[in-house]
């Protein structure tokens, strides 16, 4: 789909490659500019996550790329990014304001050399701004967004969700930005300038429950509730339960199809309250008549009563689940020589019913970099100039590998 589109990013931890890598899943030439040592990805990975030595924070957003590492701060780097910059489509960088200006890399320095370019810069807090200088990351802006505060019960405060989905979001919101720019190239000719940020993208994680609180005409605490209900305006008894086996999730129901489903007196009792404003008292109720009662049984009679719940999965009952299973959402990848796999998580969509192959992954920086020089037009012994000078780091020479005459075997995208 995209195997016409040329992306160079400078991106790093994980909003800005995960935007390359949806882009890099659909087909697109992905260059992942790296510094000498490697992008940070590579050299941290939460709760010691390694398969053979490589960072599965790298894997989980670099798939499908190929690694250049370069020192940009060497003179003779320049002209290897001037190339770059003619053979790119797309830029796409997620530094602080102002490190690809101080880089000569910014956006309008590019522009004036190629009108043409979609440039999408992802932030923490914006490029401007009295903030914009503020440290940027996921669970800061959590908290900064409101996520954390609506997330949280009177019991427990605050709460952080366990996943980086303000990043993971971001990212997705910068690709579909380039999307847009790239349709707007290849209609007209015209470059973009595309910016997205963390701020912006955990705000618009809560579309719904932004709109909701300003509308509500009737103000004071509505966050307050008890620790079953798990938003603040849902009608309990949506929410989270413990049960005899585990914990369940109930999600908006007629109060008289839990009851029936229950064969509960006390739960028909309350069929007529208002279920926004006694959601703690229902929710108690709720609670207290399943807290017995297994998982298989609740699912029997929920599931004869058309009421809406799920049973919470840790990941390794995800992994296994059925419905996963047959959803490819997981993929074994190989990794190191020695047979080792790291399960990835795949590409969330499907193309003509079929997911994007998986081509490859940058497991060492400057992988792919003597192949990218290559395709730029250098001859070996120019490359080898500039691995000798540290200009760049590469991989071992392979027979075959920076000749401009005979570009390496397996290159995608076009050549110049």
């Amino acid at each position: 789909m995209l195997v016409d589109m040329r992306v160079l990013s400078f991106c790093h931890y994980l909003q800005g490659p995960a935007c390359t890598q949806y882009l890099a899943d659909m087909g697109a030439d992905v260059i992942k500019v790296e510094p000498p040592g490697g992008a940070f990805e590579r050299h941290w990975s939460g709760g010691e996550s390694y398969v053979d030595g490589v960072s599965a924070f790298l894997m989980c957003a670099n798939r499908n790329k190929r690694s250049l590492a370069i020192d940009l701060k060497n003179p003779v780097a320049k002209d290897i990014m001037d190339r770059l910059v003619d053979w790119a489509d797309v830029v796409v960088e997620n530094f602080r304001p102002g490190v690809m200006e101080r880089l000569g890399l910014g956006y309008e320095t590019l522009r004036r050399r190629k009108p043409e370019i979609v440039y999408a810069s992802a932030t923490g807090l914006g490029a401007a701004g009295p903030m914009k200088d503020r440290p940027g990351q996921d669970l800061l802006m959590q908290a900064r967004s409101g996520l954390m505060a609506v997330t949280a019960n009177h019991e427990v405060g605050p709460t952080a969700v366990g996943a980086a989905i303000v990043d993971q979001h971001g990212g997705a919101l910068l690709a579909m930005g380039v999307l847009a720019g790239y349709v707007r190239r290849l209609r007209t000719g015209e470059g973009t300038r595309v910016e997205g940020s963390l701020l912006n993208a955990g705000i618009d994680l809560q579309t719904e429950a932004l709109t909701k609180y300003f509308a509500r005409n009737v103000k004071g605490d509505v966050f307050t509730r008890d620790r079953h209900v798990g938003s603040w305006y849902h009608h309990a008894p949506y929410g989270v339960y413990r049960v005899a086996d585990g914990h369940i999730a109930l999600s908006m129901n007629e109060a008289a199809k839990v009851a029936e489903a229950l064969d509960s007196d006390a739960l028909r009792a309350l069929n007529e309250i208002d279920r926004y404003a006694e959601r703690d008292r229902y929710a108690r109720a709720v609670a207290a008549e399943i807290r017995e009662l297994s998982c298989a049984e609740l699912a029997a009679a929920f599931d004869a009563h058309g009421v809406w719940f799920e049973r919470i999965q840790d990941y390794d009952a995800l992994r296994a689940d059925p419905q996963v299973v047959f959803s490819e959402c997981f993929r074994e990848v190989p990794v190191g020589g020695d047979g080792r796999t790291a399960t990835l998580v795949n590409h969330p969509l499907r193309y003509d019913g079929a997911l994007p192959e998986y081509r490859r992954m940058p497991v060492t920086a400057g992988e792919h970099s003597r192949e990218i020089l290559a395709d730029l037009g250098y001859g070996r012994e120019e490359i080898d100039g500039f691995v000798a000078g540290e200009v760049v780091v590469a991989a071992a020479q392979d027979a075959g590998v920076g000749s401009a005459a005979e570009p390496a075997p397996g290159v995608t995208g076009r050549t110049g």
